[in-house]
């Protein structure tokens, strides 16, 4: 199974569906042209109501607005996805690089390994037909002979049937990490289809006063949900290029002659779980690059903060006004 025609399946769901959000426009027209004539017409009483004259640049919102959702999939989806579309290009060619060296690397530590073994007397019947045989034609057709005939049968047996076994766990995990990859990319994938479908109410209930965040918040959760992919590739990168330092060390211990390796593949398995727990948390780590509404909760808690010191400050002022014109009267008096 290539998991990379999934993948690519998957972004052609996403073209495929993307022309829907046009259907929606006609709708969000409607309502984004009500929003306007009653956004319009409160700033203008406003205006009028307080003798002021009337700022025009606010009125130019609704326009705006109105642009937008008629040229949706070209002015915003076609902007955000040619700006975040490099971002997953270089994550991807980020994480190929990686996995190559990574396969290069296993091919080299599989063949040294092989070699490790065949160097290794007691093992090398065990890999190799060749030492199987050769081993038995050294043996006779004593009792004691036939008994460690049958003993080398079973430990063969054995060996292979632990080696059948580790592979399966082996290819079953990979399954599992790439399944992982392959959740995560299906639920962006619908996320942001359903983003880009009602993308155009969204900016039509933007034009009501009172909504304006809509636009805000759905920005940032388009751009969150798009940014999963580039996130997920850079966790594949960082767990590829662990596991690329962990077969030059084992690469290293193989090179010396007297190292004997005992097969294990353990610390394999321990990383390629915490992989496919590790997928998971990507929407986490996403919100965490992107989240609107930041700066207006810094600029609430400055602006609280400045109203307190100014609280206390002419509190004190004022105690100390009180104070000096106490002393004064005194003094006079």
């Amino acid at each position: 199974m290539d998991f990379n025609n999934l993948h690519e399946i998957l972004r052609s769901l996403y073209d495929e569906m993307l022309p829907l959000s046009a259907t929606m426009a006609a709708v969000a027209k409607g309502v984004a042209g009500l929003g306007a004539l009653f956004y319009v017409a409160l700033k203008v009483w406003q205006a009028l109501s307080r003798a002021e004259p009337i700022d025009m640049f606010p009125l130019l919102r609704p326009f705006a607005l109105g642009i937008c959702i008629m040229f949706f999939p070209t002015i915003v989806l076609g902007t955000i996805n040619g700006v975040l579309s490099p971002v997953v290009k270089g994550t991807h060619g980020m994480l190929e690089n990686q996995v190559l060296d990574l396969n290069k690397l296993q091919a080299q530590k599989d063949q040294l390994e092989r070699e490790a073994m065949l160097r290794n007397p007691e093992q090398a019947y065990l890999i190799s037909d060749e030492e199987f045989d050769k081993k038995l034609d050294e043996l006779g057709w004593s009792p004691s002979d036939l008994g460690t005939m049958a003993g080398m049968y079973m430990e063969r047996q054995s060996y292979e049937f632990e080696q059948t076994i580790k592979n399966w766990l082996r290819d079953l995990l990979e399954i599992l990490f790439q399944a992982a990859a392959l959740v995560i990319d299906t639920i962006r994938t619908f996320f942001l289809i359903v983003l880009s479908i009602l993308g155009p109410i969204a900016f039509a209930i933007s034009v009501w006063d009172g909504f304006q965040s809509t636009l805000t918040q759905w920005i940032s959760r388009y751009v969150s949900v798009y940014l999963w992919l580039p996130v997920a590739d850079i966790f594949s990168a960082m767990l590829a290029k662990l596991q690329s330092l962990m077969l030059e060390k084992d690469i290293q211990s193989l090179s010396d002659p007297n190292f004997i390796p005992d097969g294990s593949s353990t610390m394999y398995t321990i990383f390629m779980i915490i992989g496919i727990v590790g997928y998971f948390t990507v929407p986490t780590v996403t919100g965490w690059v992107i989240q609107a509404g930041g700066a207006g909760n810094f600029m609430r808690n400055v602006t609280q903060t400045a109203q307190k010191a100014g609280n206390i400050a002419g509190a004190g002022a004022g105690a100390a006004a009180g104070n000096i014109g106490g002393q004064l009267l005194k003094n006079k008096s």
